[in-house]
């Protein structure tokens, strides 16, 4: 297996397959690298180097106890950049993984990188404040704490079964292999990390991050999300890029980059080439 170790001590597993102008596919909470495997796929058929890595506590990378903020999120990806010498690099970033790669583009520049795009991701802020009327209640994120604790498994089958890939709408055929998969990568992580990283993904400010990104970015999001609400999320995000593009779903769900790989596909490598 392919890992680096951080400052911290911390193994960080990665895929690189391919070559060609290198995409780093960041995932979201609380899967692993693995969730990405409709895209790697899709890209090195299409001439790309791909990259993705299991953040810190999730998938094969360290369980450690402590770091499970954006902080090190973004760290972590910059050493990751840095140890493969990465150039010219795209960096997309699914629910978390958008925060992470906004964070990483704001905390640690753009000289390595070319493009970025976020699907269905996180930034600005998830967490409802006086500044963010349209967020989500504080509760709804200590509910998650409390199930994650309670029953991790079950929580982890409970997710996908319903909102996250939207089964639990009318007309829409449910996977169990896919609801499978996700219970798979979550129950790969660390319960800490995970616990920690509901913190991470719900009360992170991104605002002034987006702000220095300078970089062409495209922002996916879907008016269905049931995880991250589209209004407080999407369209704002796009507006706070200087160079951001946002491209808009009607029905599609928080996980549509595995439901609907086919035309988020399409979508991004008409960006990328673009």
């Amino acid at each position: 297996m392919s890992t680096i170790t951080t400052k911290d001590g911390v193994e960080i597993f990665y895929k690189d397959w391919g070559s060609g102008q290198p995409i780093v596919f960041s995932h979201g909470w609380p899967l692993s690298a693995d969730d990405w495997d409709a895209q790697m796929l899709f890209f090195l058929q299409h001439g790309y180097r791909v990259i993705a890595h299991d953040r810190r506590g999730h998938g094969r990378s360290t369980q450690t106890a402590d770091g499970h903020d954006m902080d090190h999120y973004a760290d972590d990806l910059a050493a990751l950049t840095a140890h493969l010498d990465l150039k010219d690099a795209i960096h997309v970033g699914h629910s978390t993984g958008g925060g992470e790669v906004a964070h990483y583009l704001a905390r640690h520049g753009e000289s390595r990188a070319a493009k970025a795009a976020l699907i269905s991701a996180v930034p600005p802020l998830m967490l409802k404040t006086a500044a963010n009327p349209l967020g989500l209640p504080k509760e709804v994120f200590d509910g998650l704490q409390a199930q994650l604790a309670a029953n991790r498994s079950q929580f982890y089958r409970d997710l996908p079964t319903g909102p996250f890939y939207g089964f639990n709408r009318p007309g829409v055929k449910s996977s169990e292999a896919t609801i499978e998969n996700w219970w798979r990568q979550g129950m790969m992580g660390g319960a800490k990390a995970h616990y920690d990283g509901i913190v991470a993904f719900s009360q992170t400010d991104f605002t002034e991050g987006l702000k220095k990104i300078t970089i062409p970015v495209l922002v996916m999001h879907s008016e269905d999300d049931q995880i991250v609400p589209y209004g407080a999320a999407g369209p704002l995000s796009a507006r706070l890029l200087k160079n951001g593009t946002l491209k808009t779903y009607k029905d599609f769900p928080h996980g549509m980059i595995t439901t609907q790989a086919e035309t988020i596909n399409a979508d991004l490598l008409a960006f990328l080439k673009s």
